[in-house]
């Protein structure tokens, strides 16, 4: 509806500027909106305020001759001109009638659209690091980037979603370290495991996995790891110095290829699970990208040389750094350490700059919120290698609290005290899950009431979705066991019938649904359609409360029964942009 009305506008504006009111030059952008009180019309714009300098005469006046100019429908009933110069639009019951059958005879296509122009999208979300499960946080992240995703494709974007795989880095090697001190002591080796390995349960059935396949074969006596090895926080020391220590000698210990394949073996068992995970929870990608590859291929070297060649990177004290202070930033970035290694920041950046060379017409990072600082410096790094930076867009995920019982669930991936995601999956069920993750904006926090997630009740905001659904369904059975024709007649026939105010009231909803869909794509935000959806359960509810639906009279019943299948298509749309269930009994 709101699309037609700005093409009526958008003809009468036309029409002036060819009488003359207006010059044939590009006016100012106009707006239409949804009227906050139904007194004042179902739609309003301020195309004659906006333009009224350019007509050089008041934006009343200039409002007169706009509606003078608007183009003849019956969608219309009539048109107002409010205040300084709003302009604002009564939509018949008949234009909200005619929806119906368009609504029908689109079905899945219904609310979708050419908007994006099969423009490039990149959607990179979750990546989390491979060093455990995922856990109730990261499934925030994993619903809220497939619902962004499945709404821009909606809009007629062409979406690649990517899972970045930390594959390299500190935080891997003491996963692969934790791994193997596990693994020996299976092999009955005695010592405290380092404060700061990684000690979830997962870890233990790692190291199984490698006793099981290799027996003793990477077996070395407590006392030679250990020895000489910085003491351990808990014994007065340093945990960090201590688990690097650890590292190294695990490195030289095992050699380069048996530490590689404790290594990979921690990093696949760890990545299938997370990959099992995802897609059980309706979360697929099209590429699962490597960290090492960067450096593989020489990417990293490559940013890092763009970086020099734009005088961007400076040596000092024997490290190389990235001149951030020119965008703004707090303090400059180390590229490459003393060592000679290059820093997460820097693959980083080669990352993003290969984003860009793929021919991303547009990037977006979905990440946690913790991640707030990091973001002008990516931004900054891709101003600095000649890039635009404006193709990039980040998006921060608060975390999800998690309750239970009315008590907070403690999470702490090192110590391994955490709810997973495939657990709060198996318990709230992966429908409940997904809804309850993208019902605030992404930077609000979340708290998780799984109470409330597994009630049967309307305060359930998924079960009153999907029971709406459901709700219809079971009206075409009870049609079928009496014996009554639903198998809708053809275009408006019988709608005329429609007259009740629920039955107007549910249209409208209706009718917003995919100027909803475009709003949500475009500001990247999925609560959009939870409220959206709850708001049309609410309406067919109420509906199906006040009127029956399988009445005597068959026109009446046609137009009804027309009426709650629309619903069910919309419904069913929303649900599946969601990637919740539309089930037909509950």
């Amino acid at each position: 509806m709101k699309s037609q009305i700005q093409d009526l506008v958008s003809q009468a504006l036309n029409t002036l500027i060819a009488d003359g009111v207006l010059p044939q030059t590009e006016l100012p952008a106009f707006s239409i909106e949804h009227a906050r009180d139904p007194a004042h019309g179902d739609f309003a714009t301020n195309a004659a305020l906006v333009c009224s300098k350019a007509a050089r005469c008041k934006p009343r006046d200039l409002a007169e001759k706009l509606v003078a100019a608007l183009p003849q429908t019956a969608q219309i009933e009539k048109v107002e001109i409010a205040g300084p110069g709003f302009i604002n639009f009564y939509l018949s019951t008949g234009a909200y009638r005619a929806l119906i059958p368009e609504i029908l005879a689109q079905g899945h296509a219904f609310g979708r659209s050419a908007l994006g122009m099969e423009r490039l999208v990149q959607v990179e979300f979750v990546s989390a690091n491979p060093t455990g499960p995922l856990h109730v946080g990261h499934g925030r992240g994993a619903a809220y980037g497939s619902v962004v995703a499945n709404l821009l494709e909606a809009v007629g974007f062409k979406v690649h979603r990517e899972y970045y795989v930390n594959d390299a880095g500190r935080q891997m090697d003491i996963l692969g370290t934790s791994v193997w001190l596990r693994y020996l002591e299976l092999c009955g080796e005695e010592f405290p495991f380092p404060s700061n390995g990684y000690k979830g349960d997962y870890v233990l059935d790692i190291a199984a996995t490698l006793h099981r396949e290799q027996g003793d074969n990477y077996r070395h006596a407590s006392d030679e790891v250990f020895a000489d090895i910085p003491a351990d926080e808990p014994a007065g020391g340093d945990k960090e110095a201590h688990i690097d220590a650890l590292i190294q000698r695990a490195k030289l210990l095992l050699g380069d290829n048996r530490y590689r394949f404790v290594f990979e073996l921690g990093l696949n068992c760890i990545l299938d699970d997370i990959r099992d995970d995802l897609s059980l929870f309706g979360v697929e990608y099209q590429e699962w990208y490597s960290e090492r590859s960067l450096t593989e291929s020489g990417a990293v070297n490559r940013a890092i040389e763009r970086l020099r060649h734009s005088g961007h990177a400076y040596e000092k004290d024997g490290a190389l750094w990235f001149r951030s202070t020119d965008f703004g930033d707090e303090k400059d970035r180390v590229l490459v350490r003393e060592n000679g290694q290059t820093t997460y920041f820097a693959s980083d950046i080669a990352y993003h700059m290969d984003k860009m060379e793929r021919g991303f017409h547009r990037v977006i990072d979905i990440w946690g919120a913790d991640h707030h600082g990091y973001v002008p410096r990516v931004k900054a790094a891709l101003q600095a290698l000649g890039d635009d930076a404006s193709k990039l867009d980040v998006l921060l995920v608060q975390f999800a609290i998690l309750y239970r019982g009315g008590e907070k669930a403690q999470m702490s991936t090192r110590s391994g005290e955490f709810v997973t995601l495939r657990q709060l999956r198996k318990e709230v069920g992966r429908d409940a899950a997904r809804f309850f993750y993208v019902m605030r904006k992404c930077e609000q926090h979340l708290d998780f009431d799984l109470d409330l997630a597994k009630s049967q009740s309307s305060d359930n905001p998924v079960y009153y979705v999907q029971y709406a659904h459901a709700r219809i369904h079971a009206v075409l059975r009870q049609a079928a066991e009496k014996g009554l024709a639903v198998e809708p007649s053809p275009g408006m026939e019988n709608l005329d019938r429609l007259i009740e105010p629920h039955e107007i009231d549910l249209m409208k909803t209706l009718s917003r649904y995919p100027e909803l869909i475009e709003s949500a794509a475009m500001n990247e935000e999925p609560h959009q359609l939870t409220h959206y959806l709850r708001e049309l359960a609410n309406g067919f509810h109420t509906y199906y409360n006040a009127h029956p639906f399988l009445v005597e009279e068959p026109a009446l019943r046609d137009a009804r029964i027309k009426l709650i299948l629309a619903a069910r298509e919309v419904l069913r749309n929303g649900l599946n942009l969601l990637g919740v269930s539309a089930p037909e009994q509950m």
